[in-house]
């Protein structure tokens, strides 16, 4: 059976939107494409080529797909160029789309099903880049196996997030950290189970206590 892992370059506030470069996705007149350039380290080098050290195929959202087909096929003269252009690369996508990149697959119906189905085969694991839709319905079933973030020092306020409303509520936990000379913490991720919820109140409630839920609970049933 075939792992889901999950790697995205996020900004503090959670934006994924175009890190490498300012025509890399400009949806809704996203302007900071390219912030993730100048914090590269050891480091961030060093965790890249760990999980990329391993076989895998692609699984893409369609806006990353278009982007990586638009690139690879023609800057395959090194490692990374040669690798993506020789695996299979399955593609989501529920609007026409040109696969014509070598090894490509398309999943256009029954997403949720067929993925499943994917993960269930023999073969390498399965390596999500970018692709914000595509990582929010995995999370929203539960289907993502490892996930790595690379945390930037930044700050946009608007763009593309990796969570959404819909994301499914589990634990993770982390089995891997570190933080890179330029501030960039990388971590490694596995689902935990459920949710696993406490209190800090004492048994011991006070009237005020009491009259505040009650008038906060009145002000949600009333929204």
């Amino acid at each position: 059976m075939r792992k889901i892992i999950v790697t995205t370059f996020l900004t503090m506030d959670g934006v994924l939107q175009a890190p490498g470069g300012p025509e890399e996705d400009t949806t809704n007149g996203f302007k900071w494409g390219g912030w993730q350039f100048g914090y590269s380290d050891e480091l961030t080098k060093n965790a890249l080529t760990k999980i990329m050290a391993e076989p895998f195929d692609l699984l893409l959202g369609r806006r990353t797909y278009e982007i990586f087909a638009a690139y690879w096929p023609y800057n395959g003269n090194n490692p990374i160029g040669e690798r993506f252009n020789q695996i299979n690369k399955y593609v989501v996508a529920t609007t026409p789309i040109d696969t014509s990149w070598a090894h490509s697959t398309l999943i256009s119906k029954d997403v949720v099903n067929e993925l499943k189905k994917l993960k269930e085969q023999d073969g390498p694991n399965l390596l999500v880049h970018g692709s914000g839709g595509l990582a929010q319905t995995l999370f929203a079933n539960q289907l993502v196996d490892v996930l790595y973030t690379w945390i930037y020092p930044i700050t946009l306020g608007k763009g593309k997030k990796l969570f959404a409303d819909g994301t499914a509520a589990q634990q993770w936990k982390m089995t891997e950290s570190g933080i890179s000379t330029t501030g960039v913490i990388v971590a490694r991720y596995e689902p935990d189970g459920e949710v696993r919820v406490g209190s800090y109140v004492s048994n011991e409630v006070s009237e005020q206590e009491m009259a505040r839920r009650k008038k906060w609970k009145k002000e949600d049933d009333q929204k």
